[in-house]
């Protein structure tokens, strides 16, 4: 009877440290595959963030072409400048209205306040302060708006597919 107990004891033993070989394999791969998730997040996020500052300069710039390049086909969204939601083809009127009467993105700031990637779905939130210059080269009003963009990634490439952008509340937040 000795033996048997003997007998059942290796095996609840040799059980346990199965057990606890196979919890710890399972660990070390959740927190690799957690870590490389993190990694690859981080790479959409930047790429995203970096999309949002050549917005900004291909409009300093007054580059139409390479800023509606940034819009999805479908793109849909509420810019400030309009009553109601536009398309992709009145997404640059702001810019040429700018631009008949003379004023011009001098320069900006972004303040990033919030970025959400799932997929191929990427979601910014940020304040931009814009300040211009007219056609004399004099000082027009500053702007400070506040943006959100959704982001898809199709064929490779990051395109905005929706946004909204408002004006700033009177704290300037």
């Amino acid at each position: 009877m000795h033996k048997i107990d003997n007998i059942k004891m290796f095996v609840f033993i040799g059980r346990h440290e199965y057990d606890h070989a196979m919890l710890k394999t399972i660990s070390i791969l959740l927190a690799l595959t957690t870590a490389a998730f993190a990694q690859d997040s981080a790479r959409k996020e930047t790429q995203v963030w970096n999309l949002e500052k050549a917005y900004w300069e291909y409009v300093k710039a007054n580059d139409l072409e390479r800023y509606r390049a940034l819009w999805h086909e479908d793109f849909v969204g509420w810019p400030s400048f309009s009553p109601s939601p536009v398309r992709k083809d009145h997404i640059a009127d702001w810019i040429t209205a700018n631009i008949s009467k003379g004023i011009k993105l001098q320069s900006y700031a972004i303040e990033q306040l919030a970025i959400h990637v799932t997929g191929d779905v990427a979601i910014t939130h940020y304040r931009v302060k814009m300040n211009w210059l007219n056609g004399e080269g004099a000082d027009a009003p500053t702007e400070t708006s506040r943006i959100t963009h959704t982001w898809i990634r199709t064929r490779g490439t990051w395109q905005i597919i929706g946004g909204m952008s408002a004006p700033v509340n009177a704290e300037g937040k």
